[in-house]
């Protein structure tokens, strides 16, 4: 019994979002023995944070329109060598601002080659289980945070920092390169090619025609508001778990037990939205994730930062495959790499905005309580903007056959 390749790209892409963008997320773990051992400020370092955001986003955006153009496989075989020449040119960094340029500007324009052309991928080889497809890509970007963070803390607890983001650029070399030769799409025969036919109707929207509705006004906000609210207590929750008393070690445990849970949210979300439908998914998921982040003010604990860090990344990673199901169900197959990544670059400018704000608030009032309080406010609004979404325009499709229906 031979497996459909469509599950062969679902694996490929797990594997390489969990290393490549774990790589570019471990920067958190890094954060305090770089302030130490540099003489860098927290605002300084999280400003490479905010560099990575707004390079992915504009990545994700031009890596999306090539991989429409010229495959993904081709995509993800120069963000791989491009994300492991950045890892290992930073790790030498000397200064706060090469560091900046180097991991945040090439680490975050490699990144975003990754999730947005495998999502656009594996949804023109999936109908039925398309939710649960891209759900499990995106788990990958859970898996990463589960992994790789855990490895730098012990490398740079057993040796230093540098050592341990040089070790991960060559990891990133040694498993994304390989894997992206397995890439490729579907035929224009066989089972693969039902998935992509389902979006030929659809495609007649253009992608300048796409990004001036208000479908994709709503859901590029939403994910902004989603991505700023949460963005901020991730890559904070480290230091502030240390703050609070818990031990270095243990707090990056804190930080594997969300990306755990996120991996948990990206796959039950997924199931759930492919019943009841991606909407009505998203908006309990934000609402979650917004009370959570408001939790975090009051945490001090080893064990309550445990048990919200259960809810919190079961929230969030939830969240974050449905908006690639909702871009497909309002525009279609045949653009779906240029349009998600037109919606990813808005987002990441969110992503971008936590980071380094809740750098700056610790820098001048000490605590982490202001970004608890901001997050938690956008994240309210978040769940406001994706009640304004309108359902999608009817659209004629190419129906399976019932052979191929069961993919």
């Amino acid at each position: 019994m031979s497996i459909f390749y469509g599950w062969v790209i679902v694996g490929v892409g797990i594997v390489v979002t969990c290393i490549g963008m774990g790589a570019m997320l471990s920067l958190s773990v890094f954060l305090q023995p770089m302030a130490e051992a540099m003489g860098w400020s927290r605002t300084g370092i999280s400003t490479a944070a905010l560099l990575n955001w707004l390079s992915m986003g504009v990545g994700a955006f031009l890596w999306g329109a090539l991989s429409d153009r010229y495959g993904t496989r081709v995509v993800l075989l120069l963000g791989g060598g491009l994300l492991g020449i950045g890892m290992v040119t930073a790790s030498q960094a000397t200064s706060l601002l090469q560091f900046q340029i180097l991991f945040g500007v090439l680490v975050g324009l490699a990144s975003g080659s990754f999730y947005t052309p495998l999502t656009a991928t594996t949804t023109r080889w999936f109908v039925r289980h398309r939710s649960l497809a891209v759900a499990l890509v995106s788990a990958g970007i859970g898996l990463g945070s589960s992994t790789v963070a855990p490895l730098a803390r012990w490398i740079i607890t057993h040796y230093d920092w540098r050592l341990a983001m040089l070790v991960i650029g060559n990891i990133a070399w040694l498993v994304i390169i390989p894997a992206a030769l397995l890439v490729r799409e579907p035929s224009v025969s066989g089972p693969g090619a039902v998935a992509a036919a389902s979006g030929a109707g659809e495609g007649e929207m253009t992608v300048a025609q796409a990004i001036r509705t208000p479908q994709f006004a709503a859901i590029a906000l939403t994910y902004f508001a989603c991505c700023a609210a949460h963005s901020g207590p991730i890559f904070h929750m480290i230091t502030h778990a240390i703050d609070r008393g818990v031990t270095a070690m243990a707090a990056v445990t804190v930080l594997s037990v969300a990306g755990l849970a996120s991996l948990g949210g990206r796959i039950v979300c997924g199931l759930i939205a492919a019943r009841v439908g991606a909407k009505q998914t998203l908006v309990v998921g934000l609402a979650i994730q917004a009370l959570a982040i408001s939790f975090y003010i009051g945490t001090r604990e080893l064990v309550s930062f445990y048990a919200l860090s259960v809810v919190f990344g079961f929230a969030y990673g939830g969240v974050m495959p449905l908006y690639a199901i909702l871009v497909r169900e309002y525009f279609g197959a045949r653009i779906m790499g240029t349009t998600f990544g037109a919606v990813a670059l808005v987002s990441t400018l969110g992503m971008a905005l936590g980071p380094v704000t809740g750098g700056w608030l610790y820098d001048s009032f000490g605590s982490y309580f202001w970004l608890f309080i901001a997050s938690c406010a956008i994240g309210i609004g978040a769940v406001v903007i994706a009640f304004t979404f309108r359902p999608p325009t009817a659209a004629p499709v190419v129906l399976p056959s019932p052979s191929a229906a069961r993919l």
